[in-house]
């Protein structure tokens, strides 16, 4: 296949990358705890068939340092409605994973009319006291891998160095990208996205690895039962919490089923 489109936008004076890919309705994808500093077999199964969208949240691989700047939940919901409007997806089909999918979330709630149907990967921005998620920044070094992935080999092709590569520069960007996801959302991911969720009147499919060890699936059945439009569950198995990773394939084939049940024109 041919290779994506890199792209760049400004927002609050930072550079944030933007990658493009494919045709047909536009679809956005906000990428989950770690970035992505290169692109994966899922967004390709994404692009297939619609026009993939994936900016890069300030920060995190592609996203320089924009997260110096954010100072509260607030600057970081008002930052990413800023990017997504400048990358084109105004009113587009919007999927999200764990953090990103927590982003996705607010922006639906908020701005309603931003947002067609919506597709969560185990999204953060709750926190049940008696069932809590994992701390991923608690983790040693080594746990990290398993925690976030049923297959930790997943986890490790992301993050590896790029063969021939003889820069500080990768590595230092791993570990920006862990330092903007705790200013976001530390401690516990617990942002009082319960608030708003009741706002979200998009239809919302809300996607579970089956061995996500990060988030309990009970938290699966909390976004459902308070988000306002229709929603469902698929649970994935063999996944763990960047389900993405772990099977591409069948993630992107449940958001394509889930964002083309009603047919839309190219925003």
């Amino acid at each position: 296949m041919s290779e994506a489109e890199a792209l760049s936008v400004e927002v609050n004076g930072f550079s944030c990358r933007v990658w493009r890919k494919g045709e047909g309705p536009k679809l956005g994808f906000l990428a989950g705890f770690g970035g992505l500093p290169r692109w994966i077999a899922f967004l390709d199964a994404l692009a297939r068939e619609r026009t993939l969208i994936v900016p890069s949240l300030p920060g995190f691989p592609g996203g320089e340092r924009g997260h110096t700047v954010l100072d509260s939940h607030l600057d970081w919901v008002l930052a990413v409605r800023q990017l997504l409007h400048k990358a084109g997806l105004e009113g587009a089909d919007l999927a999200g994973s764990s953090l990103g999918g927590s982003f996705a979330a607010e922006i639906a709630a908020i701005w309603p009319d931003a947002v067609g149907r919506l597709a969560l990967i185990a999204p953060w921005g709750l926190f049940e006291e008696k069932d809590p998620m994992n701390d991923p920044w608690a983790q040693r070094a080594p746990e990290v891998p398993g925690l976030l992935c049923a297959d930790p080999e997943r986890w490790n092709q992301l993050k590896a160095e790029p063969e021939g590569a003889n820069s500080p520069e990768w590595s230092i960007e791993q570990t920006r990208a862990n330092e903007a996801a705790a200013r976001a959302f530390w401690p516990l991911g617990n942002t009082r996205l319960e608030k708003r969720l009741p706002l979200i009147r998009a239809p919302t499919l809300l996607i579970w690895g089956e061995q996500d060890r990060v988030l309990p699936r009970s938290y699966a059945d909390r976004f459902a039962r308070t988000i306002a439009g229709p929603t469902e569950i698929a649970t994935v198995s063999g996944a763990g919490h960047l389900a993405e990773l772990d099977k591409p394939d069948e993630v992107a084939a449940a958001i394509l089923r889930w964002t083309s049940r009603e047919k839309r024109t190219e925003q």
